[in-house]
């Protein structure tokens, strides 16, 4: 791939999708494009992008932005967002609702663990949940409806007992059994795109989506998780993530690592 192949890569990420790649991933784009070109019949990655840029065709620029984005997730990842989602939050969100039910959003949810472990979370206790999952990338919004799993993807972060209890056998993989499946909605959606419907959540889950985005498109995301967001929701991000001196939407909650709320000045605005 050339430099400046590399650099058109990174404008058509940057607008459909807000991501922008370090310079140091070049080869990485190469080696995630490689199966692309061999699939679309192209005789290399070079060959694939001449023919994108002189006929842009949406169907094949979102296949290549989907194969550079980062889909890595896995179940229960981090494990304190959802002992705090499963011990604090639902129990004290579905008392205070008049009909019990919980609004959670899974943003940016890649293949689906993240939301199957947030509905798990809601069945363990009891708690009804209307969940929503949504991701960019229409080949993991596939896989996550799908439900279906290796044995080794769902023991990266379940215990064998969990595994069990929630799936059952699928030749040599394994689905998620009936009662996990039909609490989750998945559908295909760009952060970027202004809101279809004026659905709000009391939780939403954006863990690991924003770190890569520029800052432009960071707060465009983080605004319309403000107004998506109840004024006494709770939004989690990565363990890591900051919005330090980037939005006055939301504050940290001290003590909880990743996890923020509404800051007063936003609540005000929504009133």
């Amino acid at each position: 791939m050339t430099p400046e192949d590399f650099d058109k890569l990174q404008g058509l990420l940057a607008t459909r999708a807000g991501y922008r790649l370090a310079r140091d991933r070049i080869h990485l784009a190469e080696h995630r494009l490689g199966p692309i070109a061999r699939r679309e019949g192209y005789a290399n990655v070079e060959a694939l992008l001449t023919n994108l840029w002189a006929n842009p065709v949406a169907s094949l620029g979102w296949a290549v932005i989907e194969a550079l984005l980062n889909a890595e997730t896995w179940f229960r990842r981090d494990r304190t967002p959802f002992t705090v989602l499963e011990k604090e939050l639902l129990p004290a969100l579905s008392r205070a609702r008049p009909n019990g039910r919980v609004k959670v959003w899974s943003a940016g949810c890649s293949t689906g663990q993240e939301a199957w472990s947030i509905a798990m979370a809601g069945l363990d206790i009891g708690v009804p949940l209307d969940l929503t999952a949504t991701d960019l990338s229409q080949r993991a919004i596939e896989k996550a409806r799908s439900g279906l799993y290796t044995g080794f993807e769902i023991q990266r972060g379940l215990t064998a007992k969990t595994m069990l209890r929630w799936f059952e056998p699928a030749e040599d993989n394994w689905r998620v059994r009936a009662e996990l499946a039909d609490t989750v909605r998945f559908g295909r959606a760009n952060l970027l795109d202004e809101p279809t419907d004026e659905a709000r959540f009391d939780v939403i889950f954006c863990r690991y989506v924003l770190g890569d985005m520029e800052p432009s498109r960071r707060a465009r995301v983080l605004d319309g998780l403000e107004r998506r967001l109840v004024d006494d929701g709770c939004l989690f991000l990565g363990m890591d993530e900051r919005l330090e001196g980037e939005t006055v939407a939301f504050r940290p909650v001290t003590g909880r690592k990743g996890l923020y709320v509404k800051s007063p000045s936003a609540a005000r605005r929504a009133a």
